[in-house]
């Protein structure tokens, strides 16, 4: 049995319970060093990876997830020195990553954020106020945009640093078992050797990329938590007495069940062009993995929309899995770019040059 395996058998027995008390120590420690995210795997291998963790928990995938859009900011923008120092330890899994951007006022639009990186003689001083760091109360190192006199800059950020302080998140929609943390920053003493390119290119280039390495796992995960839903409603169709019968006898159940199956069939076949263009390296694997992870997490909401809808009161159990997967799946549509954002982009790219 692989580490992956192992991981996915271990989430379908505790994915409920996660999602009421958050993923433990030793199962986000011992998940990460097993080989969660491989590193020198192509984009297929990955996204089967997400998908298969995606399919019995949000939370768990979200783990490959940060990982990886970390891992690849350091690895395309980190000097030589950053990419020895930092690579080995994120990709055995030896530190856990956060990635810390978001604030009250910066969303969608993180060129609005706040936290400030100034200058204190050779080093930084960081200050400022993050919200929804994923796993942000167990990560050893954080990746954190922030603004300096030279334009919006990136640098990893020890969280035992002083100055730095996680307040634990409880109880949001969904990722519930993720360990969300809010952190402030007080005058964080931050080295020089720990900013990640050069000023001005925070944005535009590494949360770029991190972004972009996140919406492809998302977009994967997306497809596996469709895919659990549709499976479970469908047992539930065959097994639900109804009057004389079972659910599935009606033909409203079976085409409920055929329009979520062609979601599913759908958004996988968008994820695996994505794939391909990570993997032949062409120009247009941005837009794919955009389209991606706008076509996958809309099917992953409809699709669990509707299983709770035919499993009725079951959907909406405290252990429900199709309920689970139905408050994640909003928060698909939200994290790394939200839908809105995605249709007008993809938009732009229609009128220049036709569809994508």
């Amino acid at each position: 049995m692989t580490g992956v395996d192992s991981l996915v058998a271990t989430a379908e027995r505790n994915a409920a319970e996660w999602d009421e008390t958050g993923l433990p120590d030793e199962v986000v420690r011992a998940a990460a060093r097993s080989g969660i995210a491989m590193r020198d795997g192509s984009a297929t291998e990955l996204g089967s990876t997400a998908e298969r963790l995606g399919a019995v928990c949000t939370s768990l995938r979200s783990l490959l997830t940060v990982q990886e859009m970390v891992f690849a900011a350091v690895a395309k923008w980190g000097t030589a020195a950053q990419r020895e120092r930092w690579l080995p330890p994120l990709g055995a899994g030896e530190l856990i990553a956060g990635f810390a951007a978001t604030e009250s006022g910066a969303g969608t639009d993180l060129s609005a954020v706040a936290t400030t990186f100034d200058r204190n003689g050779p080093d930084l001083c960081l200050s400022g106020h993050k919200r929804w760091v994923t796993f942000g109360q167990v990560a050893d190192v954080m990746l954190v945009l922030g603004r300096s006199a030279d334009g919006l800059a990136t640098a990893l950020v020890d969280t035992s640093w002083q100055g730095v302080t996680v307040h634990p998140v409880h109880g949001q929609l969904g990722m519930r078992g993720t360990r969300i943390g809010h952190v402030v920053f007080e005058d964080v003493i931050v080295p020089s050797d720990r900013v990640l390119a050069p000023a001005g290119f925070g944005l535009s280039h590494v949360v770029a990329t991190a972004l972009d390495h996140g919406r492809y796992t998302v977009a994967w995960g997306c497809v596996g938590m469709a895919q659990t839903c549709v499976e479970d409603a469908a047992a539930h169709a065959l097994t639900r007495v109804h009057g004389s019968g079972v659910l599935s006898d009606l033909d409203s159940v079976r085409g409920e069940l055929g329009r979520s199956a062609a979601d599913v069939v759908a958004a996988r076949a968008v994820c695996e062009r994505a794939a391909r263009a990570r993997d032949e390296r062409v120009p247009t694997a941005l837009l794919a993995t955009l389209l991606a992870k706008y076509a996958a997490a809309a099917a992953a909401a409809s699709v669990s929309f509707r299983a709770v809808q035919l499993l009725g009161s079951a959907g909406c159990a405290p252990d429900s899995r199709v309920g689970r997967f139905f408050r994640d799946a909003k928060v698909m549509q939200i994290i790394e770019g939200p839908a809105a954002v995605a249709e007008v982009q993809i938009g732009d790219h229609v009128l220049a040059g036709g569809v994508p």
